[in-house]
């Protein structure tokens, strides 16, 4: 539970480091990406792996590079569902998810429970 937590969190700056960052992605505030943190989290979580199967032949066909563009669907997607967060188009969302796909990989490293094993 309290990975999650702290996976939340760090989605939560990477969405509005990405919003400073990448142009095109609007934040009211903070709240709003914090919303838009968990509405990703859920999809991707429940959406992700169905679209995932769907789309499999055209991943293997583009040697898994669709798997950016559909990344960049489920956070374009997002905007519609959270107030006060808005991406203006399909590119846009590619480059922002590649952002905070980055961001959140490295925090995920960073909070993973280490051995005490040499």
């Amino acid at each position: 539970m309290r990975k999650a937590l702290a996976m939340w969190l760090f989605s939560t700056l990477a969405i509005l480091a990405a919003a400073r960052i990448v142009p095109g992605i609007h934040i009211t505030a903070w709240p709003a990406a914090a919303v838009a943190a968990l509405v990703l989290g859920i999809l991707n979580v429940v959406v992700r792996p169905l679209l995932f199967l769907l789309t499999l032949p055209l991943t293997i066909v583009t040697f898994g590079l669709f798997l950016l563009v559909l990344n960049g669907l489920l956070f374009w997607l997002v905007a519609p569902l959270v107030p006060g967060f808005t991406v203006d188009n399909l590119s846009t969302a590619i480059l922002a998810s590649l952002f905070v796909s980055a961001a959140t990989m490295i925090a995920d490293t960073l909070t993973e429970p280490r051995s005490l094993e040499a």
